[in-house]
């Protein structure tokens, strides 16, 4: 298993299009990947349960995934949420 713990920078945090981009980078790999905020753990390849973390700007969200993939999982999804500007 691998994680990392990232500090949602988006203005607006994990709303309806960062989400998606997260939900469509996840879906491409084979390892089960994990979203957890404040001890609330969702899986990354679902947006309604993405979108009821509720993460702003500024909240911890820790990323996990355990399979094969695992470590470009984490990479791309970090990558994403990096690179997503509203």
């Amino acid at each position: 298993m691998t994680d990392v713990t990232f500090v949602v920078r988006n203005k607006v945090g994990l709303h309806a299009r960062p989400a998606s981009l997260l939900v469509k980078t996840a879906s491409r790999f084979e390892s089960k990947i994990t979203i957890i905020k404040e001890n609330v753990a969702v899986d990354a390849k679902s947006i309604l349960s993405l979108l009821t973390l509720g993460a702003c700007k500024g909240d911890r969200i820790t990323i996990t995934a355990n399979g094969r993939d695992e470590k470009e999982a984490i990479q791309k999804i970090v990558d994403t949420l990096q690179n997503f500007e509203d």
